[in-house]
């Protein structure tokens, strides 16, 4: 996931990542901060720092740290679930100034083991064959989990949907009993009336 936003200075900015349990998330962000006399966005904001906040589905916080102007932040997702990543600027400047716009670069990566390139690049042909496995086999484990992740909402999902047309069919049915009652009800309603007005 590789995208870019706007927040002003001070102001919060969220995002969710659904992730597997078990599952390293990676982010590289970058802030830009907008210059009024070029009107554009510089390349750097130099002094400027950024608060990043992780919250676990059950809502407890697992990652809370302050970071330079870009910079890299991990964490393992514990449960798994939609994980709410929060970003919010570190600006001291008044309120009155503060209103400054920040562009945020982001990258995230889940799941994701990197491979150590200096390991791999080692002479011996054995070391470099049985890292690339290591990590081939890394993969596979990510892709595995995440597999056995959409198919646990999937499941979810579909008992959802099931209860759903369940209740819909139930509300039906007592649709068409009241409406029978009360045809019913009408009916003879009518008859006593007519037969009290000597009429049939």
């Amino acid at each position: 996931l590789a995208l870019y936003f706007h927040i002003g200075e001070r102001e919060e900015k969220c995002i969710i990542e659904d992730t597997p349990s078990d599952t390293l998330v990676v982010g590289n962000y970058k802030v830009q901060r907008w210059d009024i006399h070029k009107h554009d966005f510089l390349e750097s904001a130099p002094g400027l720092g950024m608060f990043v906040t992780v919250t676990s589905p059950s809502g407890e916080v697992i990652l809370s740290k302050l970071y330079g102007p870009q910079g890299t932040f991990s964490f393992t997702s514990y449960l798994s679930g939609e994980h709410i990543i929060c970003f919010q600027s570190n600006s001291t400047r008044f309120a009155v100034i503060a209103g400054s716009r920040l562009r945020i670069h982001l990258d995230i990566r889940v799941g994701e083991h990197f491979l150590d390139e200096s390991a791999v690049q080692a002479k011996d042909k054995v070391n470099e064959v049985h890292v690339r496995l290591q990590h081939l086999i890394e993969q596979i484990h990510h892709v595995t989990k995440e597999q056995d992740y959409e198919r646990e909402r999937e499941e979810k999902f579909r008992k959802t949907s099931e209860e759903t047309n369940s209740n819909i069919l139930w509300w039906a049915i007592v649709q068409t009993l009241i409406l029978i009652s009360v045809g019913i009800w009408q009916i003879k309603s009518l008859r006593d009336f007519f037969i009290s007005k000597k009429l049939v």
